[in-house]
């Protein structure tokens, strides 16, 4: 929620309910979040609903998220972690990159398969 360019009506810091650390484990920025399928308690504050409303077509890291809804990825994080340990949320570590082909190993692998001709 903003009231002009940059403003928010609510503080960033007052989705986290002045805590310090999130209740669950630390979370990375690139971790992939994925609804569940539990209702939400009518109490969930409107940051936490926003959040699994963007949730409902797919999933999304948790910086797309804070992106989405106008936040710092730190107090996304706690939207996060509370929606995770409620089993609203799955969180799941980021994909990897890939690594370097071994090209050594890519050249026998087609000696091999022109042998099988």
């Amino acid at each position: 929620m903003t009231s002009g360019p940059g403003r928010r009506l609510i503080p960033a810091y007052l989705v986290t309910g002045g805590r310090t650390r999130p209740a669950g484990p630390a979370l990375d920025r690139l971790a992939v979040l994925i609804r569940t399928d539990t209702d939400l308690p009518p109490d969930t504050g409107s940051e936490q609903r926003r959040l699994c409303e963007l949730l409902e077509p797919g999933a999304l890291t948790v910086v797309e998220s804070a992106a989405h809804l106008d936040l710092p990825v730190s107090a996304t994080v706690f939207l996060v972690t509370d929606l995770a340990a409620a089993g609203h949320l799955h969180t799941r570590p980021p994909i990897p990159s890939a690594g370097e082909i071994d090209r050594s190993l890519v050249e026998r692998l087609l000696v091999g398969l022109r042998s099988l001709h």
